[in-house]
C-alpha cells in the first residue's frame, strides 16, 4: 500500500504540490508556546515527504521512489513571489535605500567573514574545497550560489564538482533555514521597542487661540511629519468649508486636521487646544466618504496630480492601503485598490465617487498586462549572463530580476497610460501563493537529496561547517543591526530573510507581525545585493578546487 501511494505521488507532481500546500499550512498554523512555523512548514513537510520516498525501496527493483516537483514550477512560484513583493515595497523602497549604505556594507562584510569561516573550518576538517563551496551555498540557502560553485569547480578541472557541491548544499540547507528562523525569532522578540514604528494617522478638531492669524501653508512648513487641514469653521455657527493653503486661521476658528499622531499633537500646541466639538459630524456642507480606487486612469498618479481641489473642490485627507492608513500628501502615488478618504461638498460626492470608480475590481484585479510584462522582463534580466574578471559567467537569477522590476514598477506606478502597479490585496495574494509553490518545490528537491548526502562519511563535517556559517551570518547580523545600526526588530526580521535569500524566513516574520510592511522593506532592501554577493563568493570558493 505504501509503495503504491508513493509511486502515485511520484507520478503526480501537481497533486504533491497542493497536498504539501494544504497539509503544510495546516501544520504551520499549529502553535507551540505561541510560536508557529507558518509557511515554513510547507518546506519542512516537503523535505520529509521526499526523504521518505527516497528511503523507500520499490520491491523487486530496489530503487528509491523520487517524489519531486519540477524545478520550473519552483521558478514560477519564486518569481511570482518576488515580483509581488517588489511591487508592494516599491513605493517606500527607494526612500529607505538612500540610508541603507551602512547596513549593506555590514552585510557584505559578514558574508565574506562567513566564507572565511567556512574555509577555515572546512580545511581543518579535511574537506574538499568544492564540498566547502557547496556547504556555504546550503548554509546561506542560495541555489544560484550552488550552481556557481559547481560551475567554478568544473572549470577548475574537477568534473565531479557539481555533484560534490550538491551534497554539501543538501546537508547544510536544513540548518540554514532553521538556524535563521531562530535569529528571526530573536529579532521579533524586541519589536515592541522599535523606534521606527509608523505613527498612527488621527484627526482632531482644534480651537484656534493664536492672535497673529497665520496662513495654513506657513503652519505646515514648521510642523514636521505628515499633516493636512480638512475642515474650517469661522466662529461657532458659520458654515464648514474646506480650507486651502492660502487661508488664514483666526482666534476662535475651529479647524479639523488629519495627520500622524506626533504632527497632530504639535499643531494642537501651536494653534490652541483640542476642541470637544467635531466638525466631522456636521455633514450639511461637507461630506466625507471612503472610495475605492478602481479606475485605471487614476491609478499610478499622485494625489497632487489629480487636482481634486480645482476639479471638485475636494480634499483627499488620507489613503488606506491594506491595513495601513497614510496621510494624503501631494506626492503619494495612488494604486488600484487604495481606499481614499475624500472630503468634498455634499452635492459633489456622487460625481467624485464615479471618478475613482469605487468598484471591487480595484481590490481584486491582478493587472495581467503589468504582471505578465513585468515578470517577463525580470526573468530576462535574471537570466542575463555577466562576465566576471576570472572569465566565468554568472546570472542573478529570475528571483532577483523580477524583484528589481517589481520594485521599479511599484515605485513609478504609471508609464503614460500604462499602469505598472498592482492592487495591494492582489500582491498579497500573489506573493503568498507564489511563496507556497516555491517552498513545496524546494522542500521536495532538498528531501530527495538528503539520504545520499548523509550516506557518505563527510556529513558531520558538512553539518558542523554549515552550522558555523549560518550562525556567523545570523548572529553577526542580529548584533550589528540591533546595537550598531539601531534597526528595529520588525525590519531586522525581514532583513534576515533577505540576506539569507530565503522566503521561508520572510513568511515566518509576516506570520508573526501580521504582514507589517517594514518586514517586506527589510527583505527587499538587501535581497538583490545579497544574491549577487553570495553567487560571487560561492564561485570563488568553488574555483579553489
Amino acid at each position: 500500500m505504501v509503495t503504491n501511494l508513493l509511486a502515485h505521488l511520484a507520478k503526480n507532481p501537481v497533486l504533491v504540490l497542493f497536498l504539501l500546500v494544504g497539509t503544510g499550512m495546516l501544520v504551520g498554523h499549529v502553535k507551540a508556546r505561541g510560536v508557529s512555523l507558518g509557511a515554513a512548514a510547507v518546506l519542512f513537510l516537503g523535505i520529509a515527504l521526499a526523504a521518505w520516498g527516497a528511503a523507500w525501496d520499490v520491491p523487486d527493483t530496489g530503487r528509491p521512489t523520487f517524489i519531486t516537483i519540477p524545478p520550473e514550477i519552483g521558478t514560477f512560484g519564486l518569481a511570482l513571489f518576488t515580483f509581488a513583493i517588489g511591487v508592494q515595497s516599491g513605493p517606500n523602497f527607494f526612500h529607505v535605500i538612500r540610508n541603507a549604505a551602512g547596513p549593506l556594507v555590514i552585510m557584505l562584510t559578514i558574508l565574506v567573514a562567513a566564507a572565511g569561516a567556512a574555509l577555515g573550518v572546512g580545511h581543518a576538517l579535511g574537506m574538499d574545497p568544492t564540498l566547502i563551496a557547496g556547504t556555504f551555498a546550503g548554509a546561506v540557502t542560495n541555489t544560484p550560489a550552488l550552481a556557481a560553485a559547481g560551475n567554478a569547480a568544473t572549470a577548475a578541472g574537477n568534473p565531479e564538482g557539481a555533484g560534490i557541491a550538491t551534497v554539501g548544499y543538501a546537508v547544510a540547507y536544513l540548518y540554514g533555514v532553521v538556524g535563521m528562523l531562530f535569529f528571526c525569532l530573536l529579532a521579533l522578540r524586541y519589536r515592541r521597542t522599535d523606534h521606527d514604528t509608523p505613527s498612527p494617522v488621527i484627526n482632531r478638531t482644534i480651537r484656534v487661540e493664536r492672535r497673529d492669524s497665520p496662513r495654513i501653508e506657513d503652519i505646515l512648513e514648521v510642523i514636521p511629519g505628515e499633516l493636512k487641514f480638512s475642515r474650517l469653521r469661522r466662529g461657532e455657527t458659520g458654515p464648514i468649508t474646506r480650507p486651502t493653503p492660502k487661508d488664514h486661521v483666526y482666534a476662535g476658528d475651529l479647524v479639523t486636521v488629519v495627520g500622524t499622531k506626533d504632527a497632530v499633537n504639535q499643531v494642537i500646541r501651536d494653534l490652541g487646544h483640542g476642541s470637544s466639538h467635531s466638525l466631522i459630524e456636521d455633514r450639511k456642507y461637507l461630506d466625507f466618504r471612503r472610495i475605492t480606487v478602481s479606475d485605471p486612469k487614476v491609478a499610478g498618479r499622485t494625489v497632487g496630480e489629480l487636482a481634486m481641489d480645482a476639479s471638485y473642490g475636494a480634499t483627499i485627507s488620507r489613503v488606506r492601503r491594506g491595513d495601513v492608513d497614510m496621510v494624503g500628501t501631494p506626492d503619494l502615488v495612488l494604486q488600484l485598490g487604495d481606499r481614499v478618504r475624500v472630503v468634498a461638498p455634499t452635492g459633489r460626492m456622487a460625481e467624485i465617487t464615479r471618478f475613482f470608480g469605487d468598484s471591487a475590481r480595484g481590490l481584486s484585479s491582478i493587472n495581467p498586462v503589468a504582471m505578465g510584462l513585468g515578470m517577463a522582463l525580470g526573468i530576462i534580466i535574471g537570466e542575463w549572463e555577466f562576465l566576471t574578471p576570472t572569465g566565468a559567467t554568472f546570472s542573478i537569477g529570475s528571483a532577483a530580476g523580477t524583484l528589481i522590476v517589481g520594485l521599479v514598477f511599484g515605485k513609478i506606478g504609471r508609464i503614460g497610460s500604462f499602469v505598472t502597479a498592482l492592487p495591494f490585496t492582489a500582491t498579497a495574494v500573489l506573493s503568498e501563493f507564489g511563496l507556497l509553490v516555491f517552498l513545496a518545490q524546494a522542500g521536495t528537491k532538498a528531501g530527495s537529496q538528503i539520504e545520499s548526502a548523509f550516506a557518505g562519511d563527510d556529513w558531520w563535517k558538512i553539518l558542523l561547517t554549515g552550522f558555523v556559517v549560518t550562525t556567523v551570518v545570523g548572529l553577526s547580523l542580529y548584533v550589528t543591526m540591533r546595537w550598531v545600526v539601531g534597526m528595529g526588530g520588525t525590519r531586522l526580521s525581514g532583513l534576515l530573510g533577505g540576506v539569507q535569500t530565503q522566503p521561508a524566513i520572510l513568511a515566518f516574520a509576516n506570520e508573526r507581525t501580521g504582514s507589517d510592511p517594514r518586514v517586506a522593506l527589510g527583505y527587499a532592501m538587501v535581497y538583490p545585493v545579497a544574491m549577487v554577493a553570495k553567487i560571487f563568493i560561492a564561485q570563488i570558493l568553488g574555483g579553489l578546487a
